[in-house]
């Protein structure tokens, strides 16, 4: 695992539709933090098949998840997300869209993508309103970092798409210059994906006038 994390482990307690979200399903749609260390450990075999991989890394409470996997049954959406009651959360929403082709994690998604996922693998990466660290002594916590940049386009397959959303000015300035020096790569800022759902946090950025990038880069 890095030294330096994208993100922080909040608490664990869950509301009682998160509990109830949580027993009815983590056991077939959650991988367990410990298989990925088995040496036989397959996605294909927590996926029970083989299809086109897509990874949303930091999918929150599931909002988009759940509506962008509804609309895709033909591809298998890998989901990381620390925040366990997000996780819980999440859970009840597939349920409810009948999203069956996604499986969350909460292992370290960068070091997921390092060993977990196989070179030319990936049909599309979705980074949506990942933690800012506004503060500059935090910006090397920051998940788009040119080392970061390079492993996601190399498990990419040609063709395929990285797909960002911000609502700090700043944050997609760095994205952008980050993502535009990466020689495997090409892209840059695009109208706002319609197929994206708006959400309750990009609802809140709205409200106090934040102004949302969305970015798309492909191998």
């Amino acid at each position: 695992m890095r030294e330096v994390l994208s993100y922080s482990r909040r608490g664990n307690r869950f509301t009682p539709a998160q509990q109830e979200a949580w027993d009815a399903h983590h056991e077939k749609w959650v991988i367990p933090d410990e298989a990925v260390d088995h040496p036989d450990f397959s996605l294909a075999a927590w996926f029970g098949r083989e299809a086109p991989l897509v990874v949303e890394i930091g999918s929150g409470i599931g909002e988009a998840t759940a509506v962008l996997a509804a609309q895709r049954p033909e591809v298998d959406v890998l989901a990381f997300e620390v925040w366990r009651p997000g996780v819980a959360h999440t859970l009840g929403l597939l349920a409810e869209a009948g999203a069956e082709n996604v499986r969350l994690i909460s292992v370290d998604a960068v070091w997921s993508m390092e060993h977990l996922i196989a070179p030319g693998s990936l049909d599309e990466l979705w980074t949506f309103f990942p933690d800012p660290w506004p503060k500059s002594k935090h910006h090397k916590r920051r998940l788009v970092t040119p080392s970061f940049a390079a492993l996601a386009s190399s498990r990419l397959r040609p063709g395929g798409s990285w797909r960002l959303a911000t609502d700090w000015a700043h944050y997609a300035e760095q994205m952008q210059e980050v993502l535009d020096a990466e020689p495997t790569l090409s892209g840059g800022v695009v109208e706002r994906w319609a197929d994206r759902p708006v959400t309750k946090f990009e609802r809140k950025g709205l409200a106090v006038d934040r102004v949302i990038t969305d970015l798309r880069y492909t191998r």
